[in-house]
């Protein structure tokens, strides 16, 4: 038997092995969970900027200041399941204001979204941030919630975001110009 490999095999590269099944799905779904992403914190970024200032005035109100004290006083599970509760019951709200949308229903659409929204910064927001704390004390949670802040560090600085970003504050800046516009109008109305 001649065990010598046949003349200029020693030179041929070595074939690469094929990807495998798993990690192609994964190259295939990144884009797509990615641009998923994109839409659902732009929409998020969106609805927040129109919330944000009614949400501020309703966190002022003494019930809410009363309902954070006695939530500062839960320990971690209860303090868990005290943000995880609205959280899971309010994030359906944004894909079926979506559809409301996509059906030709945009007040209704715009009113769920909103809705969802308001109450969501209001309570879930300030429940986190009061709960976090105690959150972090859970392994787990703190070991997802390092991974979460990181993807979603990652994905802040991807050129969709970014694109979007600038987008959003160019809307904002026109939409503050207009709104002074307006407003120098109607006084300019009332005078004469």
């Amino acid at each position: 038997m001649n065990s010598t490999p046949p003349p200029g095999a020693q030179n041929r590269p070595a074939s690469p092995e094929p990807p495998s099944p798993r990690s192609l799905l994964s190259r295939l779904l990144r884009p797509v969970a990615t641009l998923f992403a994109v839409a659902y914190f732009l929409l998020d970024a969106l609805a927040y900027w129109v919330v944000r200032p009614v949400a501020r005035r309703i966190a002022r109100l003494p019930l809410f200041a009363r309902f954070g004290q006695w939530a500062a006083r839960l320990g971690p599970y209860p303090s868990l399941v005290l943000v995880l509760v609205p959280l899971a019951l309010l994030e359906p709200a944004k894909p079926v204001g979506a559809w409301l949308f996509a059906t030709g229903r945009p007040m209704a659409g715009a009113a769920v979204i909103i809705g969802a929204e308001l109450v969501k910064i209001t309570l879930v927001e300030r429940l986190f941030h009061i709960a976090k704390p105690k959150l972090l004390t859970i392994g787990w949670f703190a070991w997802g919630y390092v991974r979460v802040t990181a993807w979603i560090a990652w994905l802040k600085e991807t050129a969709p975001v970014r694109a979007a970003r600038r987008l959003l504050i160019a809307v904002r800046q026109f939409a503050r110009r207009v709104g002074r516009r307006l407003s120098l109008m109607v006084r300019r109305a009332g005078r004469g």
